[in-house]
């Protein structure tokens, strides 16, 4: 495994500020989306387009990069952001989010935008697509990293864990599954629609190699993915533990922001409470 650079901290704050108003800004003026599961997420693609990810915004389907399914595909503002903040497309077009005829739509759909590998909205299908993609590049002799993330109302899905069998068996340690473990789901609590704890021993008990983590702490989130390269014969899953709606109080653990986009005022108020965070 190539050595990766030192993540540079206090940039990564800072953008993560940036991107989340962007997000929200996004969700605002669609008068539409999905901001909680959004913001959730924010350092873990951070950590992963900005240092771990082997990627070429100039040439998004050169053969040998890396791969990043969003599984949960609610949360596209999030990785629409990043996408255009890595120059995938222009930043402006950001602003066209879920408005006809958009090539943003509200859930992502492969190739509308460079950069989107596949079209996620049915949940539970993400780990799946990334079994099938690390066996065929295993087919090929190809040495590719495949990164899944999944919400954890998501994993409720039983595809999920009929797939998390699949990796195991097939050793398919080209997988790397990143569970946003950020409490809610649509109507609430997941301990309460259908508790899935404990999670990092139960994909341990599927064969997988688990590694636990704040998903909001950088350093944490860089070391995670730097581990989970390094995992020779067996699948990693990062359960990373986030906050629905992070960065902005209104939102953080409020399920009612599953999918509802801010009214003006609200989006002033969130707006003011991220860049104080920048400060």
């Amino acid at each position: 495994m190539t050595a990766q650079p030192r993540p540079d901290l206090k940039a990564w704050r800072a953008l993560a500020v940036q991107l989340r108003q962007t997000i929200l800004r996004m969700i605002a003026k669609a008068g539409s989306g999905h901001p909680g599961g959004s913001l959730s997420m924010v350092e873990l693609l951070i950590g992963l387009y900005w240092r771990t990810l082997r990627h070429d915004p100039k040439n998004p389907l050169w053969p040998d990069r890396d791969i990043f399914l969003l599984s949960k595909g609610h949360g596209c503002p999030a990785l629409y952001t990043v996408l255009a903040y890595q120059g995938y497309f222009p930043k402006e077009e950001l602003m066209t989010l879920r408005q006809y005829p958009t090539r943003l739509q509200g859930h992502p759909e492969r190739f509308s935008v460079p950069g989107v590998e596949m079209a996620s909205g049915s949940l539970g299908q993400g780990l799946s697509v990334a079994n099938g993609l690390a066996l065929a590049d295993r087919l090929d002799g190809r040495r590719r990293r495949i990164y899944c993330l999944m919400g954890d109302g998501e994993i409720q899905e039983g595809q999920v864990w009929e797939a998390a069998m699949t990796s195991t068996h097939h050793h398919l340690d080209a997988v790397c599954a990143i569970v946003d473990a950020n409490q809610l789901q649509q109507n609430g609590p997941v301990k309460d629609i259908q508790n899935i704890e404990p999670l990092a021993d139960k994909w341990r008990s599927f064969g997988w190699h688990a590694i636990e983590i704040n998903g909001h702490d950088f350093a944490q989130v860089a070391r995670a993915y730097d581990e989970a390269a390094a995992v020779q014969g067996r699948p990693q899953a990062i359960i990373a533990r986030t906050v629905k709606g992070k960065g902005v109080s209104f939102m953080e653990l409020n399920p009612a922001w599953h999918g509802v986009a801010p009214k003006p005022d609200e989006l002033e108020k969130a707006l003011k409470e991220l860049q104080a965070q920048a400060a």
